[in-house]
């Protein structure tokens, strides 16, 4: 009896130090802590959300973290407050929400960089010349600060290269221009359209126009100016 007794003794002891107490919150299912990197995350989706941003997002917090004193099953985060706009440091309020309860208020100081990938020019390219991608090659841009970096989404036979362009360097949007469909000084067509009636006339372009532009154009006749848009090649059109 006395040996069933100690054994009984020893393995309490042992079950003690094997399992320490759990607290109630944490056993609760899927229930967790809101870490620093969970913060970060839920800022960063919601900054990319409202700024409707392009790239990858990467913040990096400048205060020191102090997680809520409680878990939840679910974390979220509301901006009270957001930037004017986004920027390499940044600065923004928010609500800390623990299963959809406010649970704190944070004031988040910001490092901030967007990454995507930028054209450069891979040689010399000439002004006026087509743009083309195979003259080009992406680099990995920080947009927050070259924000004025030419994305490799734009970009296509509609483009030109506005000035001379070295070779390895970032091409910036005032590097590309619209190609003109009209050109200054040019005799254009011009189609008139007033429901189904439409009157195909000549008109003098008074300034170079890309497509979807509207450019000032002369009657030749009555000598009087009037708007149009460019729609195609030596062609614009006016609606009544």
């Amino acid at each position: 009896m006395r040996a069933s007794f100690l054994l009984i003794l020893v393995l309490a002891v042992t079950a003690s130090h094997a399992a320490p107490a759990v607290n109630p919150e944490l056993a609760a299912v899927g229930a967790t802590p809101l870490s620093r990197d969970q913060f970060v995350a839920l800022l960063t989706e919601n900054l990319v959300n409202h700024f409707n941003l392009e790239g990858e997002l990467q913040l990096e917090l400048l205060r020191a973290w102090s997680a809520p004193a409680r878990v939840a099953a679910q974390w979220s985060v509301e901006i009270a407050e957001y930037p004017a706009l986004p920027a390499a440091a940044m600065l923004t309020r928010c609500r800390l929400l623990a299963d959809s309860q406010v649970v704190g208020e944070y004031t988040a100081t910001l490092r901030a960089s967007l990454w995507r990938d930028a054209w450069a020019a891979r040689q010399p390219l000439a002004a006026n010349s087509s743009f083309d991608a195979a003259l080009l090659e992406t680099r990995r841009v920080d947009f927050l600060r070259d924000r004025e970096a030419l994305p490799a989404t734009v970009g296509d036979h509609s483009y030109l290269f506005a000035r001379s362009i070295q070779a390895n360097r970032l091409l910036t949007w005032r590097d590309i221009s619209r190609r003109p469909l009209v050109r200054k000084g040019d005799l254009i067509e011009v189609a008139a359209i007033d429901g189904q009636l439409q009157i195909i006339m000549r008109g003098l372009a008074m300034e170079n126009g890309a497509a979807g532009d509207t450019v000032t154009v002369r009657n030749p006749e009555s000598k009087r100016n009037f708007a149009a848009q460019v729609i195609a090649e030596n062609r614009v059109q006016i609606r009544f």
